[in-house]
């Protein structure tokens, strides 16, 4: 898990260290044709755009996330689907996170690096990519029935009296 989480966070750095130094005096420019464009903006809501207003509360839930996403994955994750799920969210919360703590214009008030745009859709980063992607995959997960630790699964009860159906008569 920490392995990707820490290829997609380095990924998503670079990418907007790039997207700021390439980007900077462009309007947009076409990197798929029409499909996918390359425009930079600097956005201080939560997705979308969404609670401008109010980045430090924003930046405080993620963080929680994170947090609690980490100690999930070390307390119970065993399934190695489950950890790349994870490892995908994590990754993302962190580089949008890194963003909004030490990009400008304050600690806790920083605004993240988007600049990948698809047609009709809103202005994205590698961090979001991560994070939906991962999201994605647990919801895949949870509609298959797949556990995050598949030998917890089909535990019996921890005072080993499991339940038997009696036969029919």
């Amino acid at each position: 898990m920490s392995a990707l989480a820490l290829v997609v966070l380095v990924l998503d750095l670079v990418s907007k260290n790039w997207a700021e130094d390439a980007l900077m005096d462009v309007e947009s420019r076409p990197l798929l044709g029409d499909l996918l464009q390359l425009r930079l903006i600097y956005n201080s809501g939560a997705a979308w755009g969404m609670g401008e207003g109010i980045t430090p509360v924003i930046t405080c839930v993620q963080i929680l996330i994170c947090v609690a996403a980490i100690l999930f994955v070390v307390r119970g994750v065993r399934s190695r689907i489950w950890v790349v799920a994870l490892g995908l969210i994590i990754g993302g919360a962190l580089g949008n996170i890194h963003d909004r703590l030490l990009r400008e214009p304050a600690p806790f008030r920083g605004e993240v690096v988007d600049f990948l745009q698809l047609p009709h859709w809103p202005i994205f980063n590698i961090a979001d990519i991560g994070v939906t992607t991962g999201a994605i995959l647990i919801v895949l997960l949870g509609v298959l029935g797949t556990a995050p630790d598949p030998s917890a699964a089909g535990a019996e009860p921890a005072d080993g009296a499991a339940e038997h159906e009696e036969p029919s008569a």
